[in-house]
């Protein structure tokens, strides 16, 4: 299926689910991520902010317990430039002022600045993904973009209410395949 037209069909069907089932499966998302990746004191955890009006995953559930179970792993979010069509990317501390932007992602403002390439772990968001971890996001590029500024050895995984697609027929060359991606029911992981 082409990404334009999966985009559609996906967010049709995101933004019909009840409210309680996107938390649902965002919670069991979270006990996925926490069950099958380990993580370090010292370690740099990116993750994006949901757009809750859109039934992205509750990404505030995995930043809680972050925040409790690994006070030592900093948590860094992304902040979108839409002038130069980049992320920045800031610390998200307890004491951040969080404002929504246009699109609805709420980010933090007067944050300490983090470098893509101080990060360890990037959670990304998506609509859909293929059994290659090829994904379908928004369509704007701002995370393959960061994730071509991370190091080689970024973990990179999806957060995806559904299953994958068989295949996404029109992959970008600039597109960054993702390692492994959580979904509630389980995991899905690239084959080296």
């Amino acid at each position: 299926m082409q990404k334009a037209e999966l985009r559609k069909l996906m967010l049709r069907q995101r933004r019909a689910l009840p409210v309680e089932e996107v938390q649902q499966r965002s919670l069991r998302i979270a006990e996925q991520f926490f069950a099958h990746f380990p993580l370090r004191p010292g370690q740099t955890v990116h993750v994006f902010l949901p757009i809750l009006k859109n039934n992205e995953v509750n990404t505030w559930l995995l930043i809680e317990r972050l925040r409790q179970e690994h006070p030592k792993v900093r948590v860094a979010v992304p902040v979108t430039d839409a002038e130069q069509n980049i992320l920045t990317h800031h610390h998200l501390t307890d004491e951040a002022v969080l404002v929504e932007n246009p699109w609805g992602i709420p980010e933090p403002q007067n944050a300490h600045i983090i470098h893509a390439h101080e990060v360890d772990v990037v959670l990304v968001p998506l609509l859909a993904f293929d059994k290659a971890g090829q994904r379908v996001g928004y369509g704007k590029g701002f995370y393959d973009r960061f994730l071509a500024d991370c190091r080689p050895d970024v973990l990179k995984i999806g957060l995806s209410l559904e299953p994958p697609v068989e295949r996404i027929a029109d992959p970008n060359p600039f597109d960054v395949p993702l390692d492994a991606v959580v979904m509630p029911q389980g995991m899905w992981r690239r084959e080296v």
